[in-house]
């Protein structure tokens, strides 16, 4: 199946920044939000992440234009009808998400896939509520988008192969690279990293050490990008995913 167009759902970051990467890679999208302003903030947003990779000469002027006109926003979800994949990136609540897939699957032709960006929702639970669930699965990007490498791949248990290598494909011609995860809470990434973020805080709390020191300590000592607690900061804390993983030792909750 050749991908051409790409429907989002939902305009906040984590909406805009796969917009950005998609439209750079150059497929056309179809950008959604419920909120008009939202829309607007993501495309100003957009327009600035694309100027500093200019300015940072990661992308030509001509590249920066080409992305922004291939981005257009649509009034309501009825006009993803011309759409081959539709990536659903709203708030992460199920109840929300499920919704979402209701109205949206009356609405699109029968080729058209379905991913959902969730980091820690059950991808075979929101599939339950499409009426395509082997047309579905998850496709989680990581906070910036177009900064992240990464993309988790999760195939709920209908997920057909068909789909599962189409979304691959997709996914490194946005060159990404991509993790495959099984469909447990949080998947990889946010299982290991939250409890993490959260053992960090422990160690402030307890006054073990200080901000600048645990930072430092897991820069240098563990050779990661940035610490935990400058991470934290960085993506955002979200207690909402990190209880959702109930692998980990009571305290961390």
């Amino acid at each position: 199946m050749k991908i051409k167009k790409v429907g989002i759902i939902g305009a906040g970051q984590m909406g805009s920044g796969i917009a950005h990467v998609c439209a750079l890679a150059g497929y056309d999208v179809s950008l959604f939000d419920i909120a008009q302003e939202r829309i607007e903030a993501a495309l100003a947003t957009i327009n600035g992440n694309l100027a500093r990779q200019v300015n940072s000469q990661k992308i030509t002027q001509k590249q920066r234009d080409n992305a922004l006109s291939l981005i257009k926003p649509i009034a309501k979800m009825a006009d993803f009808s011309d759409c081959d994949i539709v990536i659903e990136a709203a708030t992460e609540d199920e109840t929300v998400k499920r919704a979402i897939m209701q109205e949206l699957c009356p609405l699109l032709p029968p080729h058209t896939l379905i991913g959902t960006n969730t980091s820690s929702i059950s991808v075979t639970r929101l599939a339950a509520a499409t009426s395509r669930p082997e047309k579905f699965m998850g496709v989680h990007f990581m906070n910036p988008v177009p900064v992240m490498e990464l993309v988790e791949l999760i195939r709920g248990i209908a997920t057909e192969d068909d789909t599962f290598q189409t979304f691959r494909t997709f996914v490194k011609s946005l060159d990404k690279s991509v993790t495959i995860s099984e469909d447990f809470p949080a998947f990889i990434v946010n299982r290991i990293l939250l409890p993490m973020i959260n053992e960090a805080i422990y160690v402030l709390y307890e006054g073990v050490g200080s901000v600048k020191g645990i930072d430092k300590a897991m820069h240098l000592g563990a050779n990661h990008r940035m610490g935990p607690l400058q991470l934290a900061d960085f993506i955002g804390c979200s207690m909402k995913v990190s209880a959702t993983v109930n692998t980990a030792p009571a305290r961390y909750w």
